[in-house]
């Protein structure tokens, strides 16, 4: 039989890993589901030991829009009372795309075996996030799916709708370098080469911004196909990378610390955690469980980290007030908030005003990113048209000296 490793968490939160022989990821997750175990991400173990599985980095994600339509869907359905499996399998037949068809033909199987939806979901980690199974476990258990389904798809909503407004922000700048980036491409390969020609007819002392750019575009030129393979290489290798634990928190970290895009990421990022924390608290989590399931929602590592620190605080006596002070991620109008909240029992409706608050401060920092980053293209503009100045004028005019002498 495979082996398998996997990541989740236990009835208090805490995660666990592991690696487990089983007949299929089916029966491993059954297996896991009856200690008490939730997993979050099951790989089948390669010989050499390592964990990271390279066709999931080239393998697309579900989008989020599909996301939103089927938690709202099966929002309606339960609401009107339609049998579990009846609305699953009917929305399977309806969706358009083709891995998440899959993927509820698959939960269809396992609830017609006997499983529970919050634990046929989790088989799927990377389709249903630990948050999307932990808030319809406690639908199941209060016997309100429908609301849970609800708050699913309105924090799914939110959660495009940033991801919508960030895209729109940096669109311009990424459509500008790409730009420069295919300018610099011919330039290098089919126009310095002209002059290069011509440079050599006349046999002038060329100066060293010319030296520059004929190396750089007889460098183009002869070595174009290892440049993209090095490329590919790149990008692929980088992948690899932050999938690892210690790429992961150094990526995480770096994400943050950007100039000028930075702190957008990282108001973005404190945003989803209070939302989470707050839809958590609202569904009935304990505090310490809330805090373990929304720590992997942030995408951010070294967010993770801090956030599992908060809750190791909590699990010691501290209060929530204490540990997010000392997890120094908060500024010190949203610690005053969570303070309140602690004090007055309602910290889902404090944490639920901080991350409207971020939201705000995201929508000010986005409208602004576009006026902060331009001067910055300007420049390097500016640097390129400099150099092919020097590099091809300079010795025109040279020539034109050398031909009128």
């Amino acid at each position: 039989m495979p082996h398998f490793t996997y990541k989740g968490r236990d009835s208090q939160g805490n995660a666990v890993s592991g690696k487990q022989e089983a007949q299929n990821q089916d029966a491993l997750v059954q297996s896991l589901m009856a200690k008490g175990i939730t997993p979050t991400d099951i790989k089948v173990a390669s010989r050499s030991g390592n964990n990271i599985d390279l066709s999931q980095l080239l393998t697309p994600k579900i989008p989020l829009a599909e996301l939103v339509i089927f938690a709202r869907q099966m929002y309606s359905l339960t609401r009107a009372g339609i049998p579990m499996i009846r609305a699953i399998k009917g929305l399977s037949e309806s969706s358009s795309h083709a891995k998440l068809k899959d993927v509820l033909n698959d939960v269809v199987v396992r609830l017609n075996s006997g499983n529970t939806l919050s634990a046929s979901m989790a088989a799927h980690p990377h389709v249903f996030a630990s948050i999307f199974v932990s808030i319809v476990r406690v639908g199941e258990n209060t016997g309100r799916l429908d609301d849970s389904f609800l708050q699913i798809a309105n924090y799914l909503e939110l959660e495009m709708d940033t991801r919508r407004r960030i895209a729109s922000a940096v669109r311009y700048p990424i459509f500008v370098l790409i730009a420069i980036s295919g300018a610099m491409v011919i330039l290098n390969i089919f126009v310095i080469p002209t002059f290069a020609n011509m440079f050599n007819k006349f046999g002038v002392e060329l100066p060293w911004a010319t030296r520059t750019l004929l190396a750089s575009s007889a460098f183009f030129v002869n070595y174009w196909h290892l440049i993209i393979i090095a490329v590919i290489a790149a990008v692929i290798g980088f992948k690899y990378y932050i999938q690892t634990d210690k790429g992961k928190l150094r990526w995480g970290l770096f994400t943050i610390r950007i100039p000028i895009i930075g702190p957008v990421i990282e108001k973005t990022l404190l945003s989803r955690f209070a939302r989470s924390f707050s839809l958590m608290l609202r569904g009935g989590v304990p505090l310490n469980n809330s805090l373990s399931l929304v720590a992997s929602t942030v995408n951010n590592a070294w967010m993770e980290v801090r956030i599992l620190g908060m809750r190791a605080g909590i699990e010691e006596g501290k209060s929530l007030t204490i540990t997010a002070s000392e997890s120094g991620m908060f500024t010190p109008l949203i610690l005053q908030m969570i303070s309140v909240g602690d004090e007055t029992g309602q910290v889902d409706d404090l944490l639920l005003e901080a991350a409207q608050f971020y939201e705000r401060e995201v929508d000010y920092e986005l409208q602004s990113l576009t006026a902060k980053i331009e001067p910055i293209l300007i420049c390097i503009v500016a640097v390129m048209v400099l150099i092919l100045a020097l590099g091809i004028f300079v010795p025109m005019w040279d020539m034109m000296g050398v031909v009128q002498g």
